[in-house]
């Protein structure tokens, strides 16, 4: 697995900033009123802070970001960042100046002076998510990161606060591991695997396998990967911190998808590694909550399938019977998803009893078109749980925006031949869908549907991370656990 930069916190010492190597970082107030250790480093680079406080560059940065000054005479660092940020930051923008030193201290080690500011769990958590790079699959070893140490009033204090933000930042990063890898590498084997070892952290985990979901008849499920030589599985984690009925996770593990008989253009097909993205969340969220000892009861259940094409391969109007005893005309074998989430929601249903369910998944191509990279699709048949998870998304800067359902959309689901087709069509694609995996959720049970798609896998830097895949959700998740149920 990648690993987290090593963050530590400690008293102030300005004595120690000439001798430090790699980046000397410090936050200054909007309005250039310097600290004692930004006084310390104005001496020590002869001026240079104060110079670069008096620019019109100065002036034009936006809060959070960070000015550059190279090789600063008499330190031994490489260079000295002036990161703005004010005393009282909010949450995103102490996260968004903890990645500007990240970026460009790069590997090299860090010395960032935080003193009084506030939030410095929060400041470390950018420092740390922007730190990411997936090198597994190179030849060459990648190097590890520099240590970071984080100089501030309350070292006791933001080390125990750090610890939650830890937690959050590993899951954050198993996640963004999972999606990185190639399917030679993450097969449905493997993924399993690699949820079986949060045994190591107190999480039960249970695999079934196809023999199990063939008994417990998950006809919708298994049609997707039977033109796969690797197994399909289910996989279901169990973390009781809790009181009560658990708060079910559900995630669509597709850990490539080439469309099947419906095959996808040639174009962009090696993306689709990252189609087991709502697993990869939920297996994040999992760790997260393991290690931070979460006290609330959370179930995550993922499906993990190889969609493609061969003699054995579901086809285009092919019907098959879900667990629920639904039968579904298959018109799109590329709507996969959808059909493997299916029996993976009615058996959390059946077996779990969950107080509310939240699935995840890279379901549609027409959450892209809706929203862009910027908002994961919310869709809900509970006012009270979808506000909630608006909220937590909001509340850690993950952009997530809410679309209806209707009769009308459910309409384009009939089907002659049996009870509902896989998929209603072009217009309104991402709603379709989730009021076909509405089917497979009791008019009494809370459920909350995320769409993906836009959000897992982005090709440009973000925030809080390199391009490539993000996490998104796993903050957004846990806080929705911390705010609702745990306690």
């Amino acid at each position: 697995m990648t690993e987290l930069r090593a963050i530590a916190f400690e008293p102030v010492d300005l004595d120690a900033l000439a001798e430090a190597e790699g980046r000397v970082a410090v936050t200054v107030a909007p309005d250039g009123t310097m600290s004692p250790g930004a006084r310390r480093l104005n001496r020590l680079t002869k001026g240079a802070v104060a110079r670069a406080l008096e620019s019109d560059g100065w002036e034009k940065l936006s809060e959070g970001d960070a000015m550059a000054l190279g090789f600063p005479a008499g330190m031994a660092a490489d260079g000295v960042d002036v990161v703005k940020l004010s005393r009282r930051p909010d949450v995103a923008t102490a996260r968004k100046a903890g990645a500007s030193v990240a970026v460009r201290a790069g590997d090299a080690p860090v010395l960032l002076l935080v003193e009084t500011t506030a939030r410095p769990e929060e400041i470390a958590l950018g420092l740390g998510l922007r730190g990411y790079s997936f090198g597994a699959r190179k030849s060459e070893a990648q190097k590890p990161r520099g240590d970071a140490r984080m100089m501030v009033k309350d070292p006791d204090g933001a080390r125990t606060a750090w610890e939650v933000s830890r937690a959050v930042a590993e899951g954050v990063f198993f996640t963004r591991d999972l999606i990185s890898e190639p399917a030679n590498v993450l097969t449905t084997t493997e993924f399993a695997d690699r949820l079986l070892a949060l045994k190591d952290l107190g999480v039960e985990v249970e695999v079934l396998d196809e023999d199990r979901m063939t008994e417990l008849g998950m006809g919708a499920l298994l049609c997707v990967g039977q033109g796969s030589h690797s197994p399909s599985k289910m996989v279901i984690m169990r973390w009781k911190g809790g009181q009560g009925d658990p708060l079910a996770l559900v995630g669509k593990g597709v850990v490539f998808d080439t469309g099947g008989i419906s095959l996808k253009p040639a174009q962009g097909m090696e993306d689709m590694t990252m189609d087991m993205g709502g697993a990869g969340v939920v297996a994040g969220v999992m760790k997260t909550l393991a290690m931070r000892k979460a006290k609330a009861n959370v179930v995550g259940l993922v499906g993990l399938v190889e969609n493609m094409p061969s003699g054995n391969a579901v086809r285009p109007g092919d019907i098959v019977t879900s667990m629920k005893g639904d039968t579904i005309e298959v018109i799109n074998t590329d709507a996969e998803g959808r059909l493997v989430l299916a029996d993976v929601l009615w058996y959390a249903q059946e077996h779990e009893n969950p107080a509310a369910i939240v699935d995840l998944a890279t379901l549609t191509g027409a959450a892209i078109i809706a929203l862009g990279h910027e908002n994961a699709g919310v869709l809900s048949n509970d006012d009270d749980l979808a506000g909630a998870l608006l909220k937590a998304a909001g509340t850690e800067d993950e952009g997530a925006w809410r679309l209806p359902l209707g009769k009308a959309y459910d309409d384009q689901l009939k089907s002659m031949k049996a009870d509902m087709k896989n998929t209603g069509g072009r217009p309104a694609g991402t709603i379709t869908a989730a009021q076909f995996l509405k089917r497979f959720v009791r008019d009494d049970m809370p459920w909350v549907h995320l769409d993906i798609a836009g959000v897992a896998q982005v090709s440009k830097d973000t925030a809080l991370a390199p391009k490539g895949a993000t996490g998104w959700g796993v903050m957004a998740l846990d806080r929705l656990v911390r705010d609702r149920f745990e306690g």
